[in-house]
């Protein structure tokens, strides 16, 4: 059937969607949610999700496209587009093999993952696939095939054959862990490249890409990455901007609303980035505590194997380390907070968190040993070094300017209120959770909101 296109001038985000008249959908025998084949004569063609309305805004000649759909298919008015209904992609028997419970081939799961990044997937379709991979599991074959894809459909930054190329990555789910901004411009200063790509918040507050967010630019793509890295050694950057992973970070939207992480996804997600920006090194932080996504040693031990077996088959050295995740680092929770709390450890104030300090020159320390930039045993004294001379926090300008520093006053929001202890006494645990509350509402991913703790564990509350 051939319908005059009418545009709706809102976007979806990277969607294509069109609408029909409720009376067109029924002589076509369409209903919503359908796949549908648009063509505009040779200008160009796609597969688009259906919406159908009742309002005579979309007469019955018509069809409506949304702006993505209208602007990929170069529309001009007086255009006729050709609709036909669109058979289901293959990629959708293979999602439902896994939900039945079958291991799923490399060829399988390419083909998903192709379907994702092309926009073939309707958000129903990834939710069940990211549903079996979360109830039914996956193998180490099925979390290769999912990682080497993942690198497949994205870009990848490319390095001299020499360099060492180092990467680190936490779990996640402690709020305020924000080692990253510190632990990178130590490394660099080794002369270590470190192209650090970083998420948003998933199970925290914050993530390390929304708070570097607040002192940089962190939407850089793979040609800038890899001159920004070449020039000053490092980059902290989000990875949905870089389309390193862009299927990953469109599973990522769909896993966020519930926190879901399943373990084969969770591995392939973070190794694909690590593959992708050519990491040689990897060191990996696990938390683990009753209110994080880790909650036993055991699981602990367990995903640790996990990682260095898969790294392994990746070609990459991996090294784990199991930590704390009982309460969070540093005392500010959200970007702004967390921001000052970096910057006070950089120039070395001394009100800067210890235990984010101290976390930050341990790891900083193993990844330099780990290199082989330091001696076995001397890696956290090379790196105390190294920020007490003032050396990071000047590699971190660097950085931060190379990627397009924004020069804010950190000032946090003018509304504030104390929680207070209603007697005094030891704190004896930390509910992480509860910091959480206001990341499913979004409000501490706004820069000017936070939280900040003055009492942790241990210490004494009045």
């Amino acid at each position: 059937m051939k319908l005059l296109p009418k545009k709706i001038p809102i976007k979806v985000g990277n969607k294509f969607i069109a609408v029909l008249n409720e009376k067109t959908a029924h002589a076509l025998d369409l209903f919503a949610g359908d796949r549908i084949s648009i063509v505009n004569d040779a200008k160009g063609k796609l597969t688009a999700i259906l919406d159908i309305t009742e309002s005579k805004d979309v007469k019955d000649n018509q069809i409506g496209l949304y702006s993505e759909t209208w602007n990929k298919l170069k529309v001009k008015h007086g255009d006729k587009i050709f609709v036909s209904i669109a058979e289901k992609p293959k990629s959708t028997l293979y999602i439902r093999e896994k939900l039945n419970g079958k291991e799923l081939s490399a060829e399988k799961i390419d083909a998903i993952i192709n379907d994702v990044v092309n926009e073939d997937l309707s958000e129903i379709e990834l939710t069940y696939f990211i549903s079996a991979a979360y109830t039914k599991g996956m193998s180490d074959k099925e979390t290769i095939a999912l990682t080497k894809s993942i690198v497949k459909h994205g870009n990848r930054l490319v390095f001299k054959k020499n360099d060492i190329i180092a990467d680190k990555h936490c779990i996640g789910g402690v709020p305020g862990n924000r080692t990253t901004m510190i632990v990178v411009p130590i490394v660099a200063c080794a002369g270590i490249k470190v192209p650090k790509t970083s998420s948003r918040a998933i199970t925290s507050p914050a993530g390390t890409a929304d708070t570097m967010e607040v002192l940089a630019n962190v939407q850089n793509d793979a040609k800038k990455l890899t001159q920004i890295v070449n020039k000053v050694g490092a980059c902290i950057t989000w990875g949905g901007g870089v389309d390193i992973a862009a299927a990953d970070d469109k599973m990522i939207r769909v896993r966020h609303p519930l926190s879901l992480d399943p373990k084969g996804m969770l591995l392939a997600s973070i190794m694909a980035k690590k593959y992708a920006v050519g990491a040689k090194y990897v060191l990996i932080d696990i938390p683990f505590g009753k209110e994080v996504k880790v909650k036993t040693q055991k699981q602990a031990n367990d995903l640790k194997r996990d990682f260095e077996h898969i790294g392994s088959l990746l070609g990459i050295k991996v090294k784990v380390i199991i930590t704390n995740g009982s309460q969070p680092i540093g005392r500010g929770i959200g970007p702004t907070l967390e921001a000052i709390d970096v910057l006070k450890v950089l120039k070395n104030e001394p009100e800067a968190p210890y235990d984010l300090r101290a976390k930050a020159l341990m790891m900083a320390g193993v990844e330099l040993e780990f290199t082989g930039k330091a001696k076995k045993g001397q890696g956290e004294k090379m790196a105390t070094e190294i920020l007490t001379s003032g050396k990071a926090y000047k590699k971190f300008m660097e950085i931060v300017e190379a990627q397009g520093a924004k020069h804010p006053k950190l000032i946090p929001g003018p509304l504030f209120f104390h929680v207070t202890s209603p007697r005094e006494g030891v704190i004896k645990a930390f509910q992480t959770k509860r910091s959480r509350t206001s990341r499913a509402s979004r409000a501490l991913q706004k820069t000017k909101t936070r939280a900040f703790i003055f009492t942790k564990k241990s210490e004494t509350a009045f």
